[in-house]
């Protein structure tokens, strides 16, 4: 595909010759799909790997004075390890797993999904992806440059949930 391809579906269809943020997003968006698809699956990730890419996340909330449930699925999605401190809310149980498990199954941060979302248009099509969680804080895990799993952190704001979760995934090496 050439460039001049490309640029017309980045420019308002009201020919003001302005590009749309929509559609230098879906671009974005769809190089980001294409950039998880490489990266190939490693065996799922070991529970003593999993408690390392806990802790640090919540270190960070601790850090912070927030309260936060961190979940750690393999790459199937299915719940290795989970840690939830005191005074956390009851939601963020099941929303830490779904953050973690959506991450997974897609191969990619929940987050990209949440800007997906709020591009609007045809991003709304996130709504009908069944297990798509559309809020930061979920995380695939790379460790020796396979996918070995996905963290998932609720308990805060979204932005929160990401940053915990990213100290997290940033000890999976």
């Amino acid at each position: 595909m050439s460039l001049q391809l490309v640029l017309p579906s980045l420019v308002d269809p009201t020919a003001s010759g302005l590009p749309l943020f929509g559609g230098m997003f879906a671009l974005c968006a769809a190089l980001l799909a294409l950039a998880q698809m490489l990266i190939p699956y490693g065996l799922p990730v070991a529970l003593e790997t999993a408690k390392q890419a806990a802790a640090p996340a919540l270190a960070e909330a601790r850090k912070n004075n927030w309260t936060m449930a961190v979940a750690i699925v393999d790459t199937a999605g299915n719940l290795v390890y989970f840690e939830k401190m005191d005074g956390t809310q009851t939601a963020s149980v099941a929303v830490a797993i779904d953050k973690a498990r959506s991450a997974a199954l897609f191969k990619r941060p929940t987050k990209a999904f949440q800007d997906t979302l709020a591009a609007g248009g045809e991003g709304l099509r996130v709504l009908g992806l069944q297990g798509a969680v559309p809020v930061e804080g979920g995380l695939p895990l790379v460790m020796d440059g396979k996918f070995v799993g996905a963290i998932g952190v609720s308990g805060g704001t979204s932005a929160q949930d990401g940053q915990c979760a990213k100290a997290g995934a940033d000890t999976v090496k």
